[in-house]
């Protein structure tokens, strides 16, 4: 089993900064990529980028704003997120892929407000 634990999320004003942290306990060696989701109320999660081991970050469109980078010795990843807009609010949920047929694991989440 993995447990995943978020914090940093909160309010920002339009252009500012937040930084996600989401901690991976038990078995994190069977861990082959995590990243972050973000999900809008009726929406679907989207896959917001992910990393693994070595730090290979992927970012399903363009880099942009945000950037995940990944700490081993801490089994922690983050995620950096500038210039904020309205748009990026949602619940961000940290998410672990391991290897194999394994399911997935996700983290409880975590609320990002970005006012005008």
């Amino acid at each position: 089993q993995v447990q995943l634990v978020e914090s940093g999320g909160g309010s920002a004003q339009t252009g500012g900064s937040l930084k996600l942290s989401c901690v991976a306990s038990g078995s994190v060696d069977r861990i082959n990529r995590m990243g972050w989701y973000r999900q809008t109320l009726g929406e679907q999660r989207e896959l917001v980028a992910n990393i693994d081991k070595l730090g290979s970050a992927f970012y399903p469109g363009a880099k942009g704003r945000f950037t995940i980078s990944v700490d081993n010795a801490k089994n922690t990843i983050y995620l950096q997120m500038n210039s904020l807009v309205p748009e990026d609010a949602g619940i961000y949920y940290c998410h672990a892929d391991p290897y194999g047929l394994e399911p997935a694991y996700w983290g409880q989440g975590t609320q990002v407000t970005v006012s005008s």
